[in-house]
């Protein structure tokens, strides 16, 4: 028995990223312009910064709360006020170590091996591959694509659940389609969820990156007190916080002691030095955030308009999210394709492939970016477009 062999099938059937894998292959490339992960160029603002830091220094170095820091937590309950018109109380509020740990621990807490959780797809890939090393088997629901524009299918959502579907994974705005649910749309989902007795997993990690008003609908808006939900979300998007690894669940009170002793037996809480930098994030941040919508709708139009523009690509602006998804003519392998790209272009495209089902012909780019970088990227990926 050799080392790999004596190891849980489990693990080692966790899949590659198929974005890291291009991101791998290219990254150290002088000239380039890497569209292909979820964040933006911007680092974490100084006064989240400095905060963290002092609070470092000045000794907040011990274990802390589970379940977040009461400030936190607090924090967590003026954000809901402010930007979802949503009164809740602090016991509704977790606080993780990542968005990812945040999707980890809801799927912990509401399947078993052998069950099965439906998601809509192309979706990013790191939910399935979650469900899947907890013994869980993800499920995918396509999405429709019809001319360039991303629409669920209740039907086909509601033929996909069976005896063992224990939840729905439901991310809007979603990553990579940039498809956001309609009020109309979650009322379906939520209608589908209770009859079945389901879970929602809600992954709104993009919610105030929508486009045509204000925030994106949320479950927040159409769900009762006592319906099965659990919100998922992250510091690492709005403000520019993705390697602090911090984010939360929002879910019923009486998971309280579930949800804490599930994140005490993974990482037993967030550090609290860290935590002090999300309050501040959440209490002064509202100006970033908003500066970093606006970029990102710009840089939407300039990405979007300059591709349509070849007449050799197949997508919409999205109305949500950070993510243009495009299909260009005569691609099949995006994988192969994102390679060429990088190679001749010098611009970082994340492949379909990663995605799931659904994706495989397409690419992602995420136009969080300086607007210079994103206008150079928009005529690089032209002039490849119009040469094929």
């Amino acid at each position: 028995m050799t080392i790999m062999t004596s190891l849980s099938p489990r693990a080692t059937a966790a899949p590659e990223s198929g974005i890291v894998e291009v991101v791998n292959y290219a990254r150290e490339r002088e000239g380039l312009i890497p569209l292909w992960v979820g964040e933006g160029d911007l680092p974490t603002p100084d006064f989240v910064s400095r905060t963290a830091a002092d609070a470092l220094t000045g000794g907040e170095t011990f274990y802390t709360w589970q379940r977040g820091i009461p400030p936190l937590r607090e924090a967590l309950v003026r954000y809901y006020q402010r930007r979802f018109r949503k009164a809740l109380p602090p016991e509704n509020f977790y606080v993780t170590g990542s968005g990812m740990q945040a999707i980890k621990l809801a799927i912990e807490a509401v399947a078993s091996p052998g069950d099965e959780v439906v998601l809509l797809s192309p979706a990013w890939p790191n939910f399935a591959a979650a469900a899947e090393l907890s013994g869980v088997r993800p499920v995918a629901v396509p999405l429709r694509f019809e001319g360039g524009k991303w629409q669920l299918d209740p039907e086909r959502l509601q033929a996909a659940i069976g005896g063992r579907t224990r939840a729905l994974f439901i991310n809007t705005p979603s990553n990579p389609t940039g498809w956001t649910a309609s009020h109309d749309d979650l009322k379906a989902i939520l209608a589908l969820a209770r009859k079945h007795g389901l879970w929602i997993i809600a992954d709104e990690i993009y919610a105030l990156y929508y486009y045509l008003s204000g925030r994106a609908p949320s479950f927040l808006d159409v769900m009762e007190e006592d319906d099965r939900i659990l919100l998922v979300n992250s510091f690492s998007k709005n403000w520019s916080m993705t390697g602090w690894r911090v984010g939360w669940i929002v879910a019923p009170p009486a998971m309280g002691q579930v949800l804490e002793n599930l994140i005490q037996y993974s990482t037993s809480g967030v550090a609290q030095f860290m935590q002090r930098g999300a309050v501040v994030a959440l209490d002064e941040g509202d100006g970033f955030v908003d500066e970093n919508i606006a970029k990102a709708k710009r840089n939407r139009d300039t990405l979007c308009d300059a591709l349509i523009a070849t007449n050799r690509v197949e997508t919409l602006k999205p109305d949500g999210a950070l993510y243009a998804f495009l299909k260009i003519d005569g691609v099949k392998d995006s994988r192969a394709a994102a390679l060429d790209i990088v190679d001749r272009t010098g611009v970082g495209l994340a492949p379909g492939t990663a995605f799931g089902e659904g994706g495989a012909p397409f690419m992602r780019a995420c136009f969080l970016r300086d607007p210079n970088q994103i206008a150079e990227a928009a005529e690089r990926l032209q002039r490849y477009i119009l040469g094929r």
